[in-house]
């Protein structure tokens, strides 16, 4: 995998585009044009690097393929639980290649940097987000909501 690089979107201004047709096509309900969210909003506000949102962005043999955040919220059903690992997709055409775990893997490292004990997860039926993926990595189940189109099956992970 010496072609993945992970870095801060902050420092990739030139990702936007890409991960905005991302975030619509991928998320349609919420980001599409009759949804309530903004693709491009979200990923401008989440180009810091102290204070969350903080995103990154993975890029492979140069091509932007990926992105997650560290957020203060997702799962509004649990608005105790902060942070959250969130906005985790990567490109259909570089899914199972394992560049989810390395963006799962820098959310952890950054969440730690930045003074967390716990992060949070949230998966949903069509998140792509492995539960091989969150047991590896020593997430645990907490719980399951209704929430947004679907159920979320909410993880914790200790720092």
């Amino acid at each position: 995998m010496d072609k993945l690089i992970i870095e801060l979107i902050a420092d990739h201004p030139e990702a936007l585009a890409v991960l905005k047709g991302l975030f619509e096509s991928e998320w349609e309900p919420y980001y599409g044009a009759s949804g309530a969210g903004d693709a491009e909003t979200d990923i401008k506000n989440s180009a810091n690097r102290t204070e969350l949102p903080i995103a990154v962005v993975a890029i492979f043999d140069g091509n932007i393929c990926g992105t997650a955040a560290l957020k203060m919220e997702s799962v509004t059903t649990y608005p105790d639980f902060f942070p959250w690992l969130a906005g985790l997709l990567v490109a259909p055409e570089y899914r199972r290649q394992g560049i989810g775990e390395q963006l799962i893997i820098e959310i952890e490292k950054l969440a730690k940097q930045l003074g967390y004990e716990n992060i949070y997860v949230g998966t949903g039926e069509k998140s792509g987000m492995s539960e091989i993926t969150l047991d590896k990595r020593n997430w645990k189940y907490v719980d399951k909501s209704e929430y947004f189109v679907s159920e979320a099956s909410v993880y914790k992970k200790k720092l």
